[in-house]
């Protein structure tokens, strides 16, 4: 399934996308935008997953659960 997203590219990102799709290197913008978001998922992966366990942690250490639970 594919989903379609309006967003603002600045000018200079726009014309070197579109230099590397003149040039051959890529088949049309579509191909970028989708590769480096790719990228830039894959790159941050850890940070996402630790930055998730982390909240997880604190939430089991000081959730609403946990103060209800020892609060009494």
């Amino acid at each position: 399934m594919n989903n379609t997203h309006q967003t603002e590219i600045p000018d200079q990102l726009w014309q070197q996308a579109q230099t590397l799709v003149q040039q051959g290197w890529a088949g049309n913008l579509q191909e970028i935008v989708t590769e480096a978001l790719r990228r830039y998922l894959e790159s941050h992966q850890q940070v996402l997953t630790e930055t998730f366990i982390q909240d997880d942690v604190e939430w089991g250490l000081h959730g609403e659960d946990y103060r209800r639970a020892f609060s009494r």
